[in-house]
């Protein structure tokens, strides 16, 4: 059975104090939640104290980012081993907000995952199109470039453990989101890549979640696509009681396969 996976993305939103007030009444809030695996990924100054109050519960912490190099002269970066150390478990690679603004690449994208692997962190890989490129209808042919550059190299048992999130661009931030059935359709072309040049076992094994303007209000539908996962949750994961919901609402849904 593949648990579904909800993971809260809080981009440069919350101080280290607001951070950890969420995080309290978070963790109050879903401790009696089963069959979901849940994350918060705080800015990288409020990992450690965020990881600090949610010790002990079911809510697990993820940085934002990380630099490939485990040290050096990287003004203003972090390492895996320090986000590890920090109290994270996993660390989210590729957000569309880091290719588009800050230039990141798919050999970036790889470099840092590869990093995020021999930390024993558990990546959250993003992939995903912009609305130029699926009017264009470059959709698929954009997901097949990220995923064979972006995973080059990785093991099928690596790949069998990652979490991949289908993010189009032109949804994330903007109140749109893709339907259903279009979600359905981008995951299960991921999904049948990774088949293809990783076998069957790291297919059903691996985690593929819908992120991009993902609300209270949808993830019911989502989440009931059969390749549909869990959600990478922006905007409404700041708001406490919007983003339990979600989690709440994603109660229930593993089904064979899902693991």
């Amino acid at each position: 059975m593949r648990t579904p996976f909800i993971a809260g993305n809080w981009k440069m939103f919350k101080t280290v104090h607001e951070a950890v007030v969420y995080a309290k009444e978070f963790r109050s809030m879903v401790k009696d939640v089963a069959g979901v695996e849940i994350v918060v990924a705080p800015t990288c100054l409020a990992v450690h104290a965020v990881a600090e109050a949610l010790r002990n519960s079911n809510v697990a912490v993820a940085a934002q980012d990380l630099h490939w190099e485990r040290e050096g002269a990287f003004t203003g970066a972090v390492s895996a081993p320090m986000i590890k150390e920090a109290g994270a478990e996993f660390v989210i690679i590729g957000h569309s907000e880091r290719r588009r603004l800050f230039g990141e690449t798919d050999e970036a994208v790889n470099r840092k995952l590869l990093a995020a692997l021999a930390a024993n962190l558990g990546p959250i890989v993003c992939v995903g199109e912009t609305l130029e490129e699926r009017d264009a209808e470059q959709t698929l042919a954009v997901l097949d470039r990220q995923l064979k550059l972006g995973l080059e190299g990785l093991t099928a048992d690596q790949v069998a453990d990652l979490v991949i999130a289908y993010e189009p661009v032109w949804a994330i931030g903007t109140g749109k989101v893709a339907t259903a059935a279009q979600a359905q359709d981008a995951h299960a072309h991921i999904r049948g890549r990774v088949r293809q040049w990783f076998g069957g076992t790291a297919a059903e094994r691996c985690h593929i979640v819908y992120g991009g303007s993902v609300k209270p209000d949808n993830i019911g539908e989502l989440i009931q696509e059969p390749d549909v996962d869990g959600a990478l949750v922006g905007g409404a994961s700041l708001d406490v009681k919007g983003f339990s919901e979600i989690v709440l609402k994603s109660q229930g849904t593993a089904r064979p396969g899902r693991s």
